[in-house]
């Protein structure tokens, strides 16, 4: 990873997960999300918001400042905002110094190339998400979901996942010859929607 440029694979990720936003509706805005606390609205907000972030630290400023949930988005605005932050992130990380430069991300400090990873990681873990959610109307790079993969085994093991203050689950089981989405979803703790959950149906609660 020393010798690794990210921004390539981020570039990737972030031009698929734009396309993904494009198909969102407003309707579907509610609907479920394999992240049990998110719909898709919140789910939005939480990727624009590390977009934004991942901007900032590139660019030298302090990322943790930045709340990581935008607010304000109009329902109809949801591909513009992410667009925007994509562009910002591209903006503050196209000077190489960036990638040595040690930077403070949530869950400590490195070097910028590897939190860029790490952002590649989670660019792509929620492209997951937002795809079971819509009812996965696009298909998907699987390259970029092995990369992710790769950096998900190195920074998030499957020892001590029971903490309440960690974003991941417990490692679940992917199925036999699941495919590279299937099996980074598993190892970040999740789950496949139901099919009655997908395409922006809103679940019933209790």
């Amino acid at each position: 990873m020393n010798a690794m440029d990210p921004r390539p694979l981020y570039t990737r990720a972030a031009g698929q997960l734009a396309s993904l936003i494009g198909t969102v509706r407003p309707e579907g805005l509610a609907g479920a999300t394999p992240c049990a606390e998110y719909d898709v609205r919140t789910l939005l907000s939480h990727i624009v918001g590390g977009t934004r972030r991942i901007a900032v630290i590139g660019s030298g400023g302090d990322g943790l400042a930045v709340r990581p949930f935008a607010d304000g988005v109009p329902d109809d605005g949801w591909s513009a905002a992410y667009d925007e932050a994509a562009a910002e992130v591209g903006r503050a990380w196209a000077d190489d110094a960036r990638l040595e430069a040690l930077v403070r991300v949530p869950w400590g400090e490195a070097p910028g190339r590897v939190a860029l990873a790490g952002y590649v990681m989670e660019a792509v873990t929620h492209t997951w998400d937002l795809s079971e959610a819509l009812g996965r109307p696009l298909g998907l790079d699987p390259e970029l979901a092995e990369f992710a993969l790769a950096i998900a085994a190195r920074v998030l093991p499957d020892e001590g996942r029971d903490d309440p203050e960690l974003p991941f689950g417990p490692v679940e089981s992917a199925p036999e010859g699941a495919g590279a989405y299937e099996r980074l979803a598993a190892w970040t703790g999740r789950r496949p929607l139901p099919e009655v959950r997908r395409a922006g149906v809103s679940p019933a609660r209790a």
